[in-house]
């Protein structure tokens, strides 16, 4: 069956950013649990500061899991890539990746590799820039195949990487690397952007998707846009899609009516 999922960013600078719960996990794993989530993914300053036994016992008696962790804090308070240029800076961005993967993973979950995958600029070549990710993910994703997760790569629409955009084109670049422990995060956001047909781009990414971020065409809760949700529901069950949709939306009107709208929509169109 496919989960549901809900954001929780603790990262204080990320503020205003796409998440529906903030600051205050034990608050936000309450609300979740109340709600019916299945899961709770979350968005750490530093992965070191997840306590795995609080977390582990904090999840357990809110009746929910780990669905995955956030990396971006690596690029929103570091400005790390995992395409940098210079060889110290990609060190510096795979050790705290790393540090990520096994915070997750200690928990059962997958790190998520979206805003660190950086872009292509003029130090090196779009070709050069895809090379370097891929040499990055390879080890990344052994490193996560040891708790028995995959490590999740999420294509960004073009204003926010030229990398990959589209589920296809992520398709093609997994297929590229030496591992298979590497699956999509299909964003609907960016696929809203980036995709002609939602729902049959869904279809032919198949089990090459390892994750849902369920959000409206405009970055608010499911039912604050304009996206058809029924196509895309069926499509996920058609494909045989066995992983959570995870609210990564902003906290529109506020936390707890962009969690129950979520909920709501989930269960309407997703569970169908």
């Amino acid at each position: 069956m496919i989960g549901s999922c809900v954001t929780v960013s603790l990262v204080p600078e990320a503020r205003g950013g796409p998440f529906v719960f903030w600051d205050d996990l034990e608050a936000a794993c309450g609300a979740a649990g109340q709600l019916g989530f299945d899961a709770i993914e979350i968005f750490p300053s530093n992965p070191r500061a997840i306590d795995p036994e609080r977390t582990r016992k904090l999840l357990a008696d809110c009746g929910l899991r780990l669905g995955a962790m956030g990396t971006g804090a690596g690029w929103l308070l570091h400005h790390l890539t995992l395409t940098a240029a210079d060889a110290s800076a990609r060190s510096q961005a795979r050790d705290f990746v790393g540090a990520v993967i096994d915070a997750a993973g200690a928990l059962g979950a997958p790190a998520i590799i979206g805003s660190m995958q950086g872009r292509w600029q003029a130090e090196t070549s779009r070709p050069e820039a895809i090379k370097l990710l891929g040499e990055s993910l390879a080890p990344l994703a052994e490193q996560a195949a040891r708790y028995g997760v995959p490590l999740l790569y999420e294509p960004l629409n073009r204003y926010e990487t030229n990398l990959v955009n589209r589920l296809a084109d992520g398709v093609d670049f997994l297929r590229s690397l030496p591992t298979k422990n590497v699956r999509l995060l299909a964003d609907l956001f960016h696929m809203n952007i980036e995709e002609a047909d939602l729902a049959a781009s869904l279809v032919e990414a198949g089990a090459m998707v390892g994750h849902i971020h369920f959000v409206d065409s405009n970055r608010r809760p499911a039912g604050y846009g304009h996206l058809d949700f029924a196509p895309i529901g069926r499509a996920l069950r058609d494909s045989g899609y066995q992983g959570l949709v995870s609210a990564e939306a902003y906290s529109y009107p506020d936390p707890l009516t962009a969690a129950t709208r979520t909920i709501e929509a989930y269960r309407k169109y997703i569970v169908g």
